[in-house]
């Protein structure tokens, strides 16, 4: 086992691995507590990895706007892309402007492994604690002590226990006077409460809404669970939500004035999947008749349908999160290095800083840019 290096990448997930593949000739040792590096760049995308966007601004993130702004423009979608396709990795895309792995995500695992030497890699090793000495640090592992002049905590979020996930990034930044924010699983479907238990029975089904939360309007699809809702924009809107009110749209394109004088029935006019409307429709007791057979009041019923406001009563955990929300505060990290204000020599990037983006490739594309501004600083 190595037991010293110059840089020593604490994780070997997105943003540790891009850091290493960034830092030619450079002594540094990689641990992670995995057996395999990336797993869960792995299983992300339905295994496809969803890279980037198109189409990535600050605003497609959760975090100090223009510490976002100056990492991305660091490195940005183009950027990545270029550096991929110079490693032959050409990414397709899908639905205009998210970009994924063609066959598999283990083409971009394939390229770290290219980049990276196994020597410097030192798996299956969990990390106890780091502690700042007189020439550097010493960092503590299950398989004995490990030397560094630098550290960099690249050790994700708590999402995805099952693939190894940690609080270990956080408990070292505490360890080091670092205030991390409070945090949350993200990017994950919300539980409801028993007045919308009856969307259980729609398990399986996705339909179009918009959904308010706070300040931010989300539109895309949504899918009925069997612990609740899920779907894309659930899961960017689990982003903004925090406790309290959700407000859905279920019909979002649909007029309703237009509908009172036709002769169909109701059902089969509101743009939604026929087992959708029927249920909506036995909720709230009202028959399914033809529109201009429906009452004053049954239309005020309908209507309640495009401003549908409850509290999700929680969100399925960190098990079913794609993102931990939340984490070291921007504060006292130097957005031109990614290096901590409080103590030489230890960076932090990636998920373990208080950025979250939102479904697209965003967080992806913030664990690459964040890498960047790291190597650069380390330079």
């Amino acid at each position: 086992m190595k037991n010293q290096a110059d840089i020593v990448i604490l994780g070997a997930g997105a943003s540790g691995l891009m850091l290493a593949s960034l830092l030619k000739n450079r002594d540094f040792l990689i641990i992670d507590n995995n057996s395999k590096v990336g797993a869960k760049i792995l299983v992300s995308g339905g295994g496809r990895c969803n890279i980037t966007n198109a189409n990535v601004k600050p605003k497609n993130f959760v975090g100090e706007q223009r510490f976002v702004r100056n990492v991305i423009k660091r490195f940005d979608q183009h950027a990545l892309l270029s550096w991929l396709g110079e490693r032959g990795l050409q990414p397709i895309v899908r639905k205009s402007h998210q970009y994924f792995c063609e066959k598999s995500a283990k083409e971009m695992t394939d390229i770290f492994a290219k980049e990276i030497s196994r020597k410097n890699i030192q798996l299956n090793t969990q990390i106890e604690k780091v502690e700042k000495v007189t020439d550097g640090f010493e960092v503590f592992t299950s398989k004995g002590k490990i030397k560094a002049k630098q550290i960099v905590v690249a050790t994700g979020g708590l999402s995805f226990p099952k693939l190894g996930a940690t609080s270990i990034g956080y408990d070292i930044a505490k360890s080091f006077g670092h205030e991390v924010a409070t945090l949350s699983a993200g990017l994950v479907g919300f539980t409801v409460q028993p007045e919308q238990f009856f969307f259980k029975s729609l398990s399986g089904i996705a339909t179009q809404v918009k959904i308010i939360v706070g300040e931010k309007e989300i539109n895309g699809s949504l899918l009925f669970a069997h612990k609740g809702i899920s779907g894309p924009a659930i899961l960017d809107a689990s982003l903004y939500w925090q406790k309290g009110k959700i407000e859905i749209d279920f019909m979002p394109t649909l007029n309703i004035n237009s509908l009172k004088s036709s002769k169909k029935n109701i059902s089969n006019v509101l743009g939604l999947a026929s087992r959708v409307a029927k249920t909506f429709l036995e909720e709230l007791s009202i028959e399914d008749k033809p529109c201009n057979k429906l009452t004053t009041d049954e239309w005020f019923k309908i209507e309640g349908f495009k401003t549908y406001s409850f509290a999700p009563a929680g969100t399925f955990g960190y098990s079913k999160a794609e993102v931990t929300k939340g984490g070291v505060i921007l504060d006292d990290i130097d957005a031109s290095s990614m290096m901590s204000r409080k103590v030489e020599g230890l960076y932090f990037l990636g998920e373990v800083l208080d950025v979250t983006g939102e479904l697209g490739g965003y967080n992806f594309q913030w664990a690459f840019s964040s890498a960047y501004v790291c190597a650069k600083g380390l330079e």
